[in-house]
């Protein structure tokens, strides 16, 4: 009887988890996409963005060297020098291995294709400059690397088909409108810089014009209302309006005198506020997009914070009736068995702690609302991101003390390093944590998840058992079997007799100590060892040792291996496509007296530290 009754009481728990882990996901997927959204924005928008303008220079300046026989020669040479500059962070996101873009691997792929193409522009200049090259084709080779820097946009840079990612798509059809006028003052300006117009340039002219104008007027059609009344003020207004009476003079000049009255300068005056006016109401309809899309973003978090509370509170529900069932069935013991006590225990303190991390994220998000967006948004929503990533942790953590799996996995190998940030990001104080730049390993996908966590569970002790001023630093040592992950505090340390008790509750601990306890669950499931030694500055040392089978060598011992960001948690995008850049959580150092934390990283929170007490190492 008792045999059937726990089976069927494990059965309903079964269920209860299955429904909220649906449930989770669901409500997780949203706030996914708007964590590759914003990453996107940060470490690849503004970059690209910023490429296709001064290729587009570049462009323009080459054909009229060509053209004119080298009169823009000095010209040419800045612009080079500024493209070169826009190339890099193009470049370093290729080389980067950002968690958050692990569904983005497409604009990778065409991202990598771009930085592949330009590397070939070196070869282009120096065939212009040789006189090796005429002026068909080295416009042409330019060309073909805009389109590739416009093709690294596409559908990953959208989350749901909403009427969001339609404005979307209209924002980057007016700036491939942008880039048809482009074209069209590089072929009038090489004519009028002395390379003359033939038949072949008038009929490219012609489909310029027709193509770039309806171009513009369909990217215009799917903007929001306002983006549509400026593009209207934008076409009736005189910079553009010269634009579009010269087209039509062009268009109706028969044969070489297309370009009679024209000269460079007056060129230049007309079509240079029309460029200027398009880039401009890209910029501007972008950033009302995303300004508008801030309350949906934070009401994303809102809902899954949510499910997430209300989720762990019915498996509390399932777990406390459980173990009141099995105290009836064990006889109706006058108290319940010491494992079964400490465990609801556990269950109840990380509810407690989920429901105040879920409480101030509430009030942070009511307090968005009542105020006017300003600049301290920004900040709010990187705290958000903060809270979210914690909630995750406890929310996995009760699911490893269930004796079940969480749900992420990574089906690839990370680099070592991305590990150790991301378990960074999910303790409090994680100003405090310095990180160690070299760590030539990778963590094999299956074990990714419980190392992040194990890490994080000795982070957030060490954090806690160190006075505020101090440090506490992280770096990765190899040895002959796998590699050894260093943890150091400087706070006041243990005795010996401390240490050996200490370290026999990592070997097998009672389900009373929540950090050991889980700790030493998480290093059993992956295979590590866990010890604690003293520390060589008088703190405590967490020595994590990987076994080989978990991490493989990816650089030599003394090597680089370039970092990506952490794993923070979702947040919504802040910035339009052309965000400022910015990294993961890096190497922390903390500025003093600052609370709001660099763009990419998540935000300082002090909510689950006045629910525990201190220095206790839990």
């Amino acid at each position: 009887m008792n045999k059937r009754m726990r089976l069927k009481l494990g059965a309903l728990a079964a269920v209860l988890l299955t429904l909220w882990a649906y449930a989770a996901v669901l409500t997780g997927r949203d706030a996914a996409d708007l964590v590759r959204v914003r990453a996107l924005a940060d470490t690849l928008g503004q970059p690209t963005d910023l490429l296709i303008l001064n290729l587009q220079r570049e462009r323009r300046l080459t054909a009229e060297t060509i053209a004119g026989a080298g009169r823009t020669r000095a010209a040419l040479a800045e612009a080079r020098d500024r493209t070169d500059d826009a190339v890099t962070p193009v470049r370093a996101f290729t080389e980067d291995h950002d968690p958050r873009l692990l569904t983005a691997g497409a604009v990778r792929d065409r991202a990598d294709e771009l930085v592949r193409q330009l590397s070939g522009l070196a070869t282009v200049r120096s065939e212009v400059d040789g006189g090796r090259l005429d002026r068909p084709s080295a416009v042409a080779g330019y060309d073909r690397l805009i389109d590739a820097a416009f093709a690294v946009y596409g559908p990953e840079w959208g989350g749901r088909e909403d009427e969001l990612a339609g404005e979307t798509r209209s924002v980057l059809a007016l700036a491939r409108a942008r880039e048809l006028l482009a074209r069209e003052d590089t072929l009038l300006a090489a004519a009028l810089a002395g390379g003359g117009i033939g038949d072949d340039d008038r009929r490219r002219l012609a489909e310029l014009v027709a193509i770039q104008r309806y171009a513009r007027a369909a990217a215009a059609a799917g903007l929001p209302a306002a983006g549509r009344d400026q593009h209207q003020r934008l076409v009736e207004s005189r910079r553009f309006a010269d634009l579009l009476r010269l087209e039509d003079r062009l268009l109706r000049t028969p044969g070489a005198d297309v370009t009679t009255g024209i000269s460079a300068q007056s060129w230049r005056a007309t079509v240079d506020p029309a460029l200027n006016g398009l880039r401009e109401l890209v910029i501007a309809t972008a950033r009302d997009s995303v300004e508008r899309a801030t309350p949906g973003a934070a009401l994303v978090v809102t809902r899954t914070g949510v499910v997430v509370g209300l989720g762990l509170i019915a498996v509390l529900v399932v777990l406390v009736g459980w173990s009141r069932t099995v105290r009836r069935l064990a006889g109706g013991a006058a108290c319940s068995p010491p494992v079964a006590t400490a465990a609801g225990e556990l269950f109840l303190r990380l509810t407690r702690r989920n429901q105040a991390l879920l409480r101030d994220q509430l009030t942070l998000l009511d307090a968005m609302e009542r105020r006017d967006r300003t600049a301290e948004e920004t900040a709010d929503l990187f705290r958000l991101d903060h809270l979210a990533t914690r909630i995750r942790r406890n929310v996995e953590k009760l699911v490893i003390l269930a004796g079940a799996a969480p749900a992420r996995r990574w089906r690839r190998p990370v680099p070592l390093l991305d590990v150790v940030r991301g378990a960074v990001a999910e303790v409090p104080d994680y100003q405090r944590v310095l990180v160690a730049p070299h760590w030539p390993w990778s963590l094999a996908g299956s074990g990714v998840a419980d190392v992040v966590h194990l890490l994080a569970e000795l982070i957030e002790n060490a954090v806690a058992c160190s006075p505020e001023h101090t440090t506490v630093r992280v770096a990765g040592e190899p040895g002959p079997q796998g590699c050894t992950v260093v943890i150091l505090d400087d706070g006041p340390g243990l005795d010996a007799a401390a240490l050996a008790e200490a370290n026999e509750l990592l070997d097998g601990p009672p389900a009373g100590r929540a950090g050991l306890y889980v700790a030493a669950l998480l290093a059993a499931r992956c295979g590590a060892r866990v010890s604690l030694r003293p520390g060589p500055r008088g703190g405590t040392a967490a020595v994590v040792l990987l076994p080989p089978g978990l991490v493989t060598v990816t650089a030599p011992p003394g090597g680089t291996v370039a970092g990506g960001p952490a794993l923070p948690a979702p947040a919504p995008a802040t910035h339009p496509p052309a965000a400022a850049a910015g990294g993961g959580l890096p190497t922390r150092i903390r500025p003093a007296g600052a609370d709001r934390p660099a763009s990419g990283t998540t935000g300082p929170d002090i909510v689950e530290t006045t629910l525990r007490s201190g220095g206790e190492r839990t």
